[in-house]
């Protein structure tokens, strides 16, 4: 257990470590309410035994950053999630500590000591990419041209619901690849799609690329498995979307996206 030494009545202790987890993250039941796992995972940070930056507030809450919602129907293979700590703990002792509190469903891969300075985790996102398992039965050919044809296309006119209505938007700028895989021997097909996040108009959603997809199909196809297999972090960079829809400096895992 790591001691926790008084900083004195009212006084907030500043943070001096962040540390950068990569973790992965079942789908959630549909029964299960919204924020249960957000609930125990706030938790079991206040139980871990680690310095955790804002447990001296007054009510404790955890400084911990993820970088990137996540759809509960959705697994993330390498989700990130920046915590900081008042005081300054080995790579062992935090990976000890975290590993026995994870809630259900999720599991720690690896953790990475960044910079203290680095500009928020969600503000560096700049794309996803994910796998997208179609089902068997599924007319190849005409995925593969449906796929070409929307990559080909200038524009994607669709409608996203918001609030009690909707709003047009253009979904190709979100779409930065959509590539089809091999078929499975069981006959399923995987689709990869890299896309982009931008700060005012929104991020690109896999669903409403099958939407897309399944227009042009005659039927919207129900998919198998949808997974964010990675998050794209800057300083590498993809053109923006134009239409709405005192620690050591090493970083997390930073990946680009195919082109």
């Amino acid at each position: 257990m790591i001691s926790h030494p008084a900083a004195g009545p009212g006084v907030i202790r500043p943070a001096v470590q962040r540390w950068r987890l990569v973790i992965t993250i079942q789908p959630e039941d549909a029964d299960s309410g919204r924020g249960v796992r957000q609930v125990a995972w706030e938790a079991g940070l206040r139980e871990c035994g680690l310095p955790i930056a804002g447990l001296d507030a007054d009510p404790p809450r955890p400084r911990t950053m993820a970088a990137a919602p996540l759809a509960a129907s959705i697994r993330g293979d390498a989700e990130l999630v920046d915590v900081w700590l008042v005081e300054r703990v080995p790579r062992w002792r935090v990976r000890e500590a975290l590993d026995r509190v994870m809630p259900p469903g999720q599991a720690l891969l690896d953790v990475f000591d960044v910079w203290l300075g680095e500009a928020p985790l969600p503000g560096r996102v700049i794309a996803s990419v994910y796998r997208v398992e179609l089902p068997a039965g599924l007319d190849i050919a005409a995925i593969r041209a449906a796929t070409e044809a929307m990559l080909a296309a200038p524009a994607l006119r669709r409608e996203r619901r918001k609030g009690e209505g909707s709003v047009a938007y253009d979904l190709r700028p979100f779409i930065e690849t959509l590539e089809m895989g091999a078929v499975t021997g069981a006959g399923t097909v995987d689709l990869r799609l890299t896309l982009r996040h931008d700060p005012e108009r929104g991020i690109g959603r896999p669903d409403e690329v099958i939407a897309e997809l399944g227009d042009r199909l005659g039927s919207r196809p129900t998919p198998v498995v949808i997974a964010r297999e990675r998050l794209v972090l800057g300083p590498e960079r993809v053109a923006p979307a134009t239409t709405p829809g005192k620690g050591s400096r090493r970083e997390g895992p930073r990946v680009t996206a195919a082109r």
